[in-house]
């Protein structure tokens, strides 16, 4: 006998608007999620140099704005390296096991990596936006 697979009408394409910058900002693109929730990613002006992941989330705090997470840093290669020195920068995430090592993003070869929190590197600010 055969059986008739039904296949789901496609969605209708998202439409997504660029937010309103503030001066000084750089918009970096959108996430979306598997649930279709979503955000835009919007880098901040201004650039930390080395500090440790405390340091560095701190002064992402100071800025109005977080760190990225390994899936925006990875967006801001890919769209947004040339607002970045071709050097490691810290993400928000803690490594899943070892929690006194957090990730970084090289963009310089554009790589992610871990290390321990207590070592020095860069730091970027992005505020997120729903979408």
């Amino acid at each position: 006998m055969n059986q008739v697979a039904e296949i789901p009408a496609q969605a209708a394409p998202m439409q997504i608007t660029k937010p309103e910058l503030k001066e000084g900002e750089h918009y970096a693109g959108a996430i979306i999620h598997p649930d279709g929730t979503g955000h835009h990613v919007i880098l901040l002006p201004g650039d930390k140099d080395d500090g440790t992941w405390q340091d560095a989330m701190d002064w992402a705090k100071e800025q109005g704005g977080d760190l990225p997470d390994r899936v925006e840093q990875s967006l801001l290669f890919a769209k947004s390296r040339d607002q970045f020195q071709k050097d490691v920068y810290w993400s928000n995430t803690t490594h899943e096991r070892e929690t006194e090592w957090a990730w970084y993003q090289y963009f310089s070869y554009g790589y992610q990596t871990n290390t321990t929190k207590t070592g020095e590197l860069r730091a970027r600010a992005v505020r997120r936006l729903p979408i």
